[in-house]
């Protein structure tokens, strides 16, 4: 069955709407589902995007006979569930970051794919933009030598109202809310990537602006992070620090340097998410920083529509290929697990002030 034949259903409407459908549709897929707990929120997705169905129960769509994978772009909570449901089901899955609630709930969702034979991965396809794709292939082509230490930060700012946001899950820890999981989930993965395993996790959480309004106007507070620091010590050697705030003003994006033995790598980027056009400089030797200039071939395309869709594509195009091949494709759900009990160490060495070590 060519990717042309295939039916997904979209679980979520937010992220799901704006990047899964779009992704989804350009690489070959029919996308005959979506999901919202809300049903004027499902209904309208539906409507807007031109899918012919909606569902406001998950299971209902899972249970459905006629698609082959299910997409999951919710928040969060129901992330263990829903995908140990549709992998029950027979469903291939691509799954959204935050991965889970915990290491554990990870742990058992990596283990349901691993028996159930169908391809299952996380949306960590900030993997395939160039400029985070060209760092990965310079580590392996040993242009900074042996690898010392990365250095990361990224600066992001609430704007210019005076009046709180909204309290949502975003704000609450118990449903996976929080900074560190929003975006530190995606730079961590990029770090596995790079560096291989981790080793030792010692970080702090912080909540520098924790006034949200609730539904009736009062002002509640936060109980997740808005700032974080960690360091990661890799179990091949040299290790990484990041500094990250979406409290600060002026926002400034994110700053990569990479050290190693004779080279260095430094790239930054203007938003939360890395360009869809790269841009690297590099020394080695000792020398001045450099531009180097970006393979052709990983800007495959451009998509205007949204500045993820070219590195979601990409991620699709590999779920593809896994279904085809009958394997899960890095970011798969070891990957995810793996990033999991680093937010977990995160989290867990931030209340305890001490360093955890990564089985």
């Amino acid at each position: 069955m060519t990717s042309g034949n295939r039916r997904i259903g979209i679980l979520g409407v937010g992220f799901g709407s704006d990047v899964h459908i779009p992704g989804f549709r350009s690489e070959g897929w029919d996308v005959a589902a979506v999901y919202s707990r809300k049903e004027e929120r499902a209904r309208t997705a539906a409507g807007e995007n031109d899918v012919s169905d909606f569902h406001t129960d998950a299971y209902e769509m899972i249970s459905r006979n006629d698609l082959d994978a299910i997409a999951i772009a919710t928040p969060p909570t129901p992330h263990h569930d829903f995908a140990i449901a549709a992998l029950n089901a027979g469903k291939h899955v691509l799954c959204e970051k935050p991965f889970a609630l915990s290491a554990a709930q990870a742990a058992e969702m990596r283990d349901v794919a691993a028996s159930s034979g169908r391809t299952a991965m996380v949306a960590h396809e900030f993997r395939h933009t160039p400029q985070r794709e060209q760092i990965k292939e310079l580590i392996d082509d040993n242009y900074i030598g042996e690898f010392k230490l990365a250095s990361l930060e990224l600066y992001l700012g609430r704007g210019g109202s005076e009046t709180p946001p909204t309290m949502t899950w975003a704000s609450s820890r118990a449903d996976g809310g929080g900074f560190l999981g929003a975006l530190g989930s995606h730079f961590i993965d990029g770090l596995r990537y790079w560096f291989g395993d981790v080793d030792t996790v010692t970080g702090r959480l912080d909540t520098f602006q924790p006034d949200r309004t609730d539904d009736s106007g009062a002002i509640v507070q936060s109980q997740t992070d808005d700032s974080f620091t960690f360091t990661l010590t890799f179990k091949n050697g040299g290790s990484a620090t990041m500094i990250c705030s979406s409290a600060v003003t002026p926002a400034r994006g994110a700053r990569i340097s990479v050290m190693g033995s004779h080279g260095t790598l430094f790239a930054e980027q203007n938003s939360p998410n890395p360009a869809e056009d790269g841009g690297i400089l590099g020394s080695q030797g000792g020398g001045p920083l450099e531009a180097i200039e970006t393979p052709a071939r990983l800007v495959p395309f451009s998509d205007d529509r949204d500045p993820r869709l070219m590195a979601f594509r990409l991620l699709v195009r590999d779920f593809n290929r896994g279904i085809e091949e009958g394997t899960s494709p890095a970011p798969n759900f070891v990957d995810a697990w793996r990033c999991q009990q680093i937010l977990d160490a995160v989290r867990e060495s931030s209340d305890t002030g001490r360093t955890v070590r990564i089985d």
